[in-house]
């Protein structure tokens, strides 16, 4: 996708939802020290890092054209069987941009039979009205298709291409058309969040289901142009009261189902729980392997497991990357006495990581970090910010290259 954003908002909506599911069927393992450890629910196959789209907020990582190794169609398919067998319910198929996989058919269908719903997550660059006929004949069940803007002209700037806005109109069109969830996601940052309104108003005329409003989150490349996507207070406070609007106005028509709008963590006094805990219900399988507690987690200097070496079950329950912040015992002060850690988990373990060298340290986003002031720059670069969208670093083979020559 490049999706990061737009992954994060559409699993927080899961989560609830997945966790009274964990507590009906779940069965536990309990290790030393630890709280019981259920079987993960959601599992995320990110199944390459290739796209057709060059947005400067994407999650992928920096060195992505690095990596070009991805698991064939049988590795993934056995690495569903695995993930079935442990209680998986949901699997998302994501990327990069996964329709540019061939078997991406063959892939739903095998994750059809197995029992899972399935979700496509798409940029909807590449999707036609006879694969949307293929993948429902395969057994998918939910797609969801995300803008950069709720204008050509916007769109083609963030996106790096000219013909995306209508294809995504066209594919939205074609979405609702052949009876899917009508699942519609925009980015918003500081250069398309005042325009809400036009996006909200997009939306109810295609009649969307449901929207998500995510604002960005600054992993990947949405870090390093970090102070040219960053919303001013203004913006956040002026976006706020327009979703309130349209909610109440859509309350009494019921235009659509469910509106969410996603604020930066970087406004809040406290991290969200991130992922609903570490290792709790969230796995996430790279295009090489690499399995993941969550899709930003890579950049850590932790040691992943990859499925291509190990079973999905010692991955979840037995492998250091899983277990090394499941709980409350890593947890330095101000977290570990913290009457809030059951929420929070001490925040998100990538963000400490960017915004402090280490990953044990809390979350600077919450007040009590000694970091927090990490965050307040951050916030102050942003109301100064001037950058234009030309001056952002895009997502592309060139560009990742460039940053992988420079920290080689």
């Amino acid at each position: 996708m490049p999706a990061s954003p737009m992954r994060a908002a559409w699993i927080m909506t899961l989560l609830s939802f997945l966790v009274v599911l964990m507590n009906k069927n779940g069965s536990s393992c309990v290790t030393a020290n630890k709280p019981a450890v259920n079987p993960p629910l959601w599992l995320l196959a990110e199944l390459t890092y290739r796209c057709p789209l060059q947005c400067p907020y994407c999650s992928n990582p920096l060195d992505f054209a690095q990596q070009e190794n991805e698991l064939t169609t049988e590795q993934w398919i056995t690495v569903f069987r695995q993930a079935r067998a442990m209680g998986s319910v949901q699997l998302g198929f994501s990327g990069g941009e996964p329709l540019v996989r061939k078997d991406l058919p063959e892939l739903i269908a095998a994750a059809r039979d197995l029992g899972f719903y399935t979700n496509l997550i798409t940029s909807g660059i590449g999707l036609t009205e006879k694969k949307l006929q293929t993948f429902g004949d395969a057994g998918l069940d939910h797609i969801q298709i995300s803008f950069q803007a709720s204008d050509e002209t916007l769109n083609a700037a963030l996106a790096g291409s000219k013909k995306a806005f209508q294809q995504k109109l066209a594919m939205a069109k074609a979405v609702k058309a052949q009876g899917y969830p009508m699942v519609l996601n925009f980015v918003l940052h500081r250069h398309n969040i005042d325009q809400i309104d036009k996006i909200i108003d997009l939306c109810i005329e295609l009649e969307a289901d449901d929207v998500e409003l995510a604002t960005c989150q600054f992993y990947g490349w949405a870090h390093i142009n970090r102070e040219g996507l960053l919303p001013s207070i203004e913006q956040i406070a002026r976006a706020e009261a327009t979703v309130k609007r349209y909610r109440e106005r859509m309350a009494a028509s019921g235009n659509l189902t469910n509106l969410l709008f996603v604020t930066p963590d970087y406004y809040e006094s406290r991290p969200k729980g991130c992922m609903g805990g570490w290792g709790a219900i969230f796995l996430s399988v790279t295009p090489d392997g690499t399995a993941l507690p969550c899709h930003s987690a890579r950049q850590l200097p932790v040691k992943f497991p990859s499925v291509l070496e190990h079973d999905l079950q010692h991955i979840w329950y037995e492998s250091f990357g899983f277990n090394r912040y499941r709980g409350y015992d890593w947890m330095p002060e101000p977290c570990r006495s913290c009457p809030e850690k059951e929420q929070d988990f001490g925040g998100c373990r990538c963000q400490a990581f960017m915004l402090t060298g280490d990953a044990d340290n809390a979350d600077p986003v919450c007040d009590k970090s000694a970091h927090h002031g990490k965050i307040l720059q951050a916030r102050e670069e942003a109301n100064c910010s001037s950058l234009r969208v030309d001056q952002l670093r895009f997502r592309n083979r060139v560009n990742s290259n460039l940053i992988f020559k420079a920290g080689a």
